[in-house]
């Protein structure tokens, strides 16, 4: 997901303030992916100089100016075309854990206590997902979900690493 389809997106219902963008953000994707108010401001400065949204207004009411931008034709092309393209697949071979796996292999080190503290981190992530779910919005729900989900995949290759370490080893030395 990125900042500028993302803010696309926001702005398409009605024009909007930095700030209300920012904060509608976070509550919709800041947990899964923060991001800082000067990314916010830079990105919002990206898409008005490439024609994907305009300055409606800048009002100043006793505290900083707020600047109300507006999607443009062209943003919202930009939006439909992200919203229709499917992501591109992401190996996650050369992911951190696998990268400290063969480090501690190569290096005579044991990797399966890497392997054991990633399943720990793991499953402690996925019961505080679990607690959180209960009684939530479908919202929340799912995308809960989607990191549960994405956890176990990772726990299923942890697994599965685990009951190859000694082969490994053996591919790397």
């Amino acid at each position: 997901m990125t900042i500028a389809e993302t803010l696309l997106g926001l702005l398409e219902p009605a024009p909007r303030h930095g700030y209300d963008l920012r904060r509608e953000y976070d509550a919709q994707f800041g947990e899964r992916r923060p991001v800082k108010p000067a990314q916010v401001y830079a990105t919002l400065g990206r898409l008005a100089r490439d024609g994907d949204i305009h300055v409606v207004s800048v009002e100043q009411v006793g505290g900083p100016e707020r600047t109300t931008y507006a999607l443009t034709p062209d943003g919202v092309t930009r939006l439909e075309r992200w919203l229709a393209e499917p992501e591109a697949h992401t190996a996650y071979l050369q992911s951190v854990i696998f990268t400290k796996v063969i480090l501690a292999l190569r290096s005579g080190r044991p990797a399966d206590r890497i392997l054991d503290a990633q399943r720990t981190a793991h499953t402690a992530a996925m019961r505080e997902l679990l607690r959180r779910k209960s009684g939530a919005d479908l919202t929340t729900v799912l995308s809960c979900d989607f990191t549960i989900f994405h956890l176990e995949a990772d726990l299923r290759w942890l697994e599965h690493t685990a009951a190859r370490l000694d082969k490994l080893a053996k591919e790397l030395s």
